[in-house]
């Protein structure tokens, strides 16, 4: 056939021959491939969570995706009209912004006091009634959207291909259950805990539980306090957390469901994690490390901040924040740190919206906002001072960068640990924290080699990989959406109850079976011991 078409193209004056061509190129361009676009439900968690969540919504978008996103009245991150999605607002009386800023300012205080018995079981008693309001908060939430006749029909008649939702607080894994939906999580943290616990095997003699700053390396008293640690998320689930949803689901789920069942039912996993960060540990076909997927090569500076960068010279620039939802530190924390920056030759570039530090130096720019990727991505970055994010420290292993780490709450101790275990971050505690701790912190992370050749071996190893993270969380999205569903890759054992799952039924099986074998072999050596006997003593009469 091509020598035929080949051989006709020959016989024809070149002037045809290149129209010809110059045809079938057009046709060809023009003829792109089919774009099954899927129509995608979701339900977000506010704040930093939002900020990936809303990258992963801008590659689906760019991919023919059409987006739905519930979001609260009150949400101060999630904008009611974007031309990413479509929104669907659900009225909340409280904002959880000053619901946050309450607990943290607490926190702050709290550790500043200094480490104790006392001060562990407040922090602890705090987090777990914050924790408890939020859910309560959009158990409500849920229970009004159920209720409201009309959102149901709509949300129904809208035939939604999946629900993409971040289990940190789960109104959107309950309500892909009501809509019959399957579900993908972008999920960090469940609503008690590490979502590895509730899925996969979690031996506590290795796998460090998220709140114990441990590592998998423990001892026996260490073990014992990761155990302590176990109970009082099994607590927080049983008593606080999961009577909520539970109360939801036994009203309007058919069958009744709990939550920890719930996300056991979930198609896919999405783990923003992966193990060149975390510690190795067991886990299941359904979950997609992600870790970093928001992470891409550095743009350019703004002129003002670039011309800044570039005059620090040879020294190079320090950059610190503290994320979304810390504004400022405590005064005299912010002063000493501002009178360390002052004394130091590098530049410094600080996200601080409180009162500017009386001590701050000539060297120092105060910021509301900065390019945080794009400044760890630039050649002039020496050091991360930062609380210990997950979003940041993924940032800052992908562009090689050292972190200083001040962790305040939530999962930022534990991900700092990871990379101070790595020596590729050192951690500072709040208690601990003075002009002196911060100085010399600072200039170990700057000035001993280690730190930086160690987080950029870390940057080497997760890069090196096949597939890129975000193309492994779109494939997967859309595999769901293809196949409707993912339920052959979700193991069985959730549904077996304990003693089945550890196989106490048969080890008991086999103890009463060999128990029985050998008294048997016991009563008859015992009968034949005594028959013999019996007929010697004949005999002997």
């Amino acid at each position: 056939m091509f020598a035929s078409v080949s051989f006709i193209l020959g016989a024809m004056p070149l002037k045809q021959v290149c129209g010809i061509l110059v045809f079938l190129s057009a046709c060809l361009i023009s003829i792109t491939p089919p774009c099954h676009g899927g129509n995608i439900l979701v339900f977000p968690v506010d704040g930093s969570h939002w900020i990936n969540m809303k990258i992963l919504l801008e590659e689906l978008h760019a991919r023919g995706h059409s987006l739905t996103v519930m979001r609260a009245s009150t949400s101060w991150y999630i904008p009611e009209k974007s031309s990413l999605y479509t929104s669907i607002t659900i009225e909340m009386n409280e904002s959880l912004e000053d619901f946050f800023d309450v607990y943290l300012q607490e926190q702050m205080r709290a550790q500043r006091e200094g480490a104790s018995a006392l001060t562990f079981l407040k922090l602890t008693k705090d987090f777990l009634s914050m924790i408890t309001e939020a859910h309560s908060l959009w158990t409500d939430v849920l229970a009004q959207i159920f209720e409201d006749e009309k959102m149901v029909q709509s949300l129904k008649d809208s035939k939604y291909d999946l629900v993409l939702t971040d289990p940190a607080i789960a109104p959107g894994v309950v309500l892909a259950k009501y809509l019959k939906l399957p579900l993908v999580l972008n999920v960090r943290w469940i609503t008690s805990g590490d979502g590895h616990f509730v899925i996969a095997p979690s031996p506590l003699s290795y796998i460090p539980v998220p709140g114990s700053g441990l590592t998998d390396k423990m001892n026996f008293i260490q073990r014992v306090k990761n155990m302590l640690f176990y109970s009082i998320i099994l607590f927080q689930q049983r008593f606080l957390v999961g009577p909520s949803y539970d109360a939801i689901c036994d009203k309007y789920i058919e069958g009744g469901c709990d939550i920890i069942s719930l996300l056991q039912e979930a198609d896919i996993w999405l783990f923003r994690s992966d193990f060149v960060f975390d510690f190795p540990r067991p886990t299941m076909p359904n979950v997609i490390y992600i870790g970093g997927f928001q992470c891409k090569p550095a743009q350019p500076l703004p002129a003002d901040l670039e011309d800044f960068v570039q005059s620090a010279g040879e020294h190079g620039v320090i950059i610190m924040t503290l994320g979304t939802l810390v504004n400022a530190l405590p005064k005299n924390v912010a002063d000493d740190i501002a009178s360390i920056f002052a004394k130091m030759p590098q530049k410094v570039i600080w996200r601080h919206k409180g009162e500017r530090p009386s001590t701050l130096g000539n060297n120092t720019m105060i910021v509301d906002w900065m390019p945080q990727k794009d400044l760890l991505g630039h050649p002039q970055t020496k050091v991360f001072v930062a609380h210990g994010g997950t979003n940041g420290v993924q940032e800052a292993i992908y562009h090689g960068v050292p972190v200083l780490g001040i962790p305040l709450f939530f999962d930022q101790y534990d991900n700092l640990l990871r990379l101070q275990e790595r020596k590729a971050g050192k951690i500072i505690q709040l208690a601990d924290l003075s002009g002196q701790s911060f100085e010399q912190g600072l200039n170990e992370v700057l000035h001993q080699d280690s730190y930086r050749e160690n987080m950029q071996r870390l940057s080497r190893l997760h890069r090196d990989q096949p597939i890129s993270p975000m193309d492994q969380a779109i494939f997967w999205v859309e595999y769901v959406i293809r196949n409707k569903g993912a339920p052959y890759l979700r193991t069985e054992a959730y549904q077996m109850p304990w003693y089945t799952y550890y196989c106490i039924d048969v080890l008991l099986l086999l103890l009463t079976a060999t128990s029985v074998l050998l008294l048997s072999t016991l009563a008859i050596f015992r009968f034949l011991c005594c028959r013999s006997r019996r007929k010697t003593k004949t005999k002997q009469n």
